[in-house]
């Protein structure tokens, strides 16, 4: 038998969500003989697109969704995303100091703890964006998370199995 490379059928009658990259054609097909140790990247890159929403894809539907989202009351959707990607990236930058300390010797000095300092104040006004564009303040945020993680630790101390273990409605 001829062996089969790995890949992920793009056909929607039986596409299915693989765990991890390359074992979609292995589970649909078990007694087909297939290599074990490839993975048809095209199919991937095909499964990708089909999974991606259209707005993801194309600016004419990314630009029609931001205007449907900007008639929406109680957001400013521009000022949203401007945030959200903004905490993401200062974090990374933040995250990136933390690793080179903890992973490649980077040294624990003045210098690097004021370059935390920067990187967590760029991250905080990137936060003060995100409470512009949902107009609330700061201090509702800080509110609506002490109440969040009470009703997770109602004893006020954190608790293994509570962390990790969500009762319904705890996001």
């Amino acid at each position: 038998m001829a062996t089969k490379k790995k890949g992920f059928s793009t056909d929607p009658e039986t596409l299915e969500f693989p765990e991890a990259a390359g074992v979609t054609d292995q589970l649909n097909h078990p007694n087909e003989d297939v290599q074990e140790d490839s993975v048809d990247l095209q199919n991937y890159l095909k499964f990708v697109d089909y999974v991606t929403s259209d707005p993801s894809k194309t600016y004419a539907k990314f630009s029609e969704r931001l205007d449907e989202l900007a008639l929406r009351d109680g957001v400013n959707i521009e000022r949203l995303l401007t945030g959200a990607v903004g905490i993401c990236a200062e974090g990374g930058e933040l995250m990136e100091i933390v690793k080179k300390m903890i992973f490649q010797g980077k040294p624990w000095n003045e210098s690097n703890r004021e370059h935390l300092i920067i990187e967590l104040g760029d991250v905080v006004w990137y936060i003060a964006q995100v409470c512009l564009a949902l107009n609330i303040s700061m201090d509702e945020v800080m509110h609506t998370n002490v109440s969040k993680l009470l009703k997770r630790y109602p004893e006020g101390v954190f608790d293994v199995v509570a962390s990790e273990v969500r009762k319904k409605g705890d996001r």
